[in-house]
């Protein structure tokens, strides 16, 4: 039995010099908790993560298709597909050909739809609201300012509203 303490003191040494972690692991880190935490707030209402993302920009950009909505998502085509063939059946979402392009199908949130779409932004607002109170309101800004500009750089289709 080791009654020096050294085995301690190395781990204690260890951790003190760890490298710190690269904010690219933070903000992947970040992005993985706070997706989680959405994830189980929606599920109250029946919805993923992505099925909040399709009603939310049906809602706001009717004809969106499902294809433009998971480019801006950073979602693969199959998962929005999937996502949105869901909420169709549940009478959520309808799909409709696009006016001049025969081959593109627009999303259209249905009555039903647009209000499940308002009740989960409210939970949404409530869950980003509440892991942001470690930030005090300046800090909230700043940090929203630097991910923008970050997005902005890494996946502009994220940001930039459909024409």
């Amino acid at each position: 039995m080791n009654t020096s303490g050294s085995s301690s003191t190395s781990a204690a040494e260890a951790a003190a010099t760890a490298p710190e972690p690269s904010t690219g692991y933070l903000v992947w880190q970040l992005g993985h908790a706070l997706g989680a935490r959405l994830e189980r707030a929606l599920r109250e209402l029946d919805l993923t993560l992505a099925q909040h993302n399709a009603l939310q920009h049906a809602l706001h950009r009717p004809g969106v298709t499902s294809a433009e909505s998971a480019r801006r998502t950073g979602m693969t085509a199959q998962s929005m597909g999937s996502a949105v063939a869901d909420l169709t059946e549940r009478g959520l979402l309808e799909r409709r050909p696009h006016p001049t392009n025969r081959r593109m199908i627009g999303l259209h949130p249905t009555e039903a739809g647009a209000r499940l779409a308002a009740r989960a932004q409210t939970v949404v607002e409530n869950v980003n609201a509440e892991a942001l109170t470690v930030l005090t309101p300046p800090e909230q800004a700043t940090a929203h300012l630097l991910l923008h500009r970050l997005v902005a750089h890494l996946n502009p289709d994220a940001l930039r509203m459909p024409s």
